[in-house]
Formats: C-alpha cells, structure tokens, sequence
C-alpha cells in the first residue's frame, strides 16, 4: 500500500467537537490567517460564511466522520511561515476567538504542529536538492 502524505489532521477530540458543531451549524471549515506556532488558534465557520480566495491556500481535508470532510485553509502570507511543518488541530479548554463557531462551548481549537519528515518533505517538493551546497 502506498504511503498517504498530508499537510493537515485532527485530534479524536476535536473531531467530536466537530461533528457537535456540524450538527448545531451545518457543514464547517477552518481558515488560519495569524499565528506562527503551537497554539496559535484556526477560525471555524460555517461554509460560506468566510470566503476564501486566491490569497489562500488548501492545507487539506479533516476527516471527522461526517458525510463529507473539512476543509483547511490558510492564507498564503501564513503559508510561508508553515509550509516546512505539519499542523494538528485539537482541542483545550477556553473560549474560542472571534467568531470562530466553537466560542460559547468552553472550548477553543488550537494548533498542535511538527516539522514535516524528510519523507513528507520530499512529496510536497520541500526537500533540498540532493548536492545542494558540495562543491562541483
């Protein structure tokens, strides 16, 4: 079986925090547009209720057992910042930011990231150029 690579995941956790919220809500997705490292807080709406756009970028889809999955979405200034680190969303206690959905449950998603492994860099085109920095 071949190896499945993503940039994205989520914690059982806030896995069910999301299929609580789709139920209250409707479908949702998440948008990161701050933050620079663990614990910095991605937004959750309501699909269509923020709109992305060129300036964003796709990190991927959060299964959670729903009917269809989750997007993740960051813009492409943040992008720069994340593109060498893979990003879990989970869940803690406290209030939610902004009008991100989770706000009056006493919860608030927050990002759990790593540095992608070499095999992970290699797929996105991350890896440096075998050679690179020997002298010819």
């Amino acid at each position: 079986m071949a190896e499945t690579y993503g940039r994205v995941a989520v914690t059982d956790a806030a896995a069910q925090l999301l299929r609580e919220l789709t139920g209250q809500h409707g479908p949702l997705m998440f948008h990161q547009s701050g933050g620079c490292c663990d614990g910095s807080a991605p937004m959750c709406f309501p699909v269509g209720m923020f709109l992305t756009g060129p300036s964003d970028v796709k990190l991927g889809d959060l299964e959670v057992g729903l009917e269809a999955p989750i997007e993740v979405f960051i813009s492409s200034a943040q992008f720069e910042y994340w593109k060498y680190t893979h990003i879990t969303i989970d869940v803690v206690p406290g209030r939610g930011a902004g009008f991100s959905v989770e706000g009056p449950t006493g919860k608030r998603f927050i990002i759990r990231s790593r540095m992608l492994t070499d095999a992970e860099l290699e797929h996105f085109g991350l890896a440096p150029a075998s050679g690179a920095g020997t002298p010819a």
